[in-house]
């Protein structure tokens, strides 16, 4: 039983208002246009929940289930996320979303700090596709 922690930055700037970013995370459909999933549900209020799933390459049934704890609108988003993979919980992290104007844009400041347990998920796997993620937002934005 392994337990590995690890914290990330990312950051994007997209020719957008943070309003715009802001609302491409809140609305619904826009989410899930970006962010992908099998299924996906967004209950985008401090103290809603968003539950997404899908399936690995192995066959595995996965489920992203997040609950927001902070939600400043147009500047700063607050969730953590448990991803579980079957009934075997892989991840637990908190992440820190972050809309600081940029000139006409925005620039989008990621922080997520995991725990991965006993190898279920790796951090570099992790990274790899939130920064995939924040790019189809990139491409939402257009």
């Amino acid at each position: 039983m392994t337990v590995t922690h690890s914290t990330f930055t990312l950051e994007r700037t997209y020719a957008a208002t943070p309003a715009r970013v802001f609302d491409a995370w809140a609305d619904p459909g826009a989410k899930a246009r970006w962010y992908g999933g099998e299924t996906h549900e967004l209950d985008f209020r401090t103290g809603g929940r968003e539950v997404t799933t899908g399936t690995a390459p192995n066959g595995t049934k996965l489920e992203a289930a997040s609950t927001y704890h902070d939600i400043v609108p147009d500047e700063r988003i607050v969730y953590s996320t448990t991803l579980t993979g079957g009934d075997t919980l892989a991840t637990i992290s908190t992440t820190t979303i972050e809309l600081l104007p940029d000139g006409d844009g925005t620039r989008l400041v990621l922080t997520e700090q995991g725990t991965f347990l006993d190898g279920a998920e790796e951090p570099a796997w992790r990274e790899q596709g939130t920064g995939d993620w924040l790019d189809k937002l990139g491409e939402e934005l257009k």
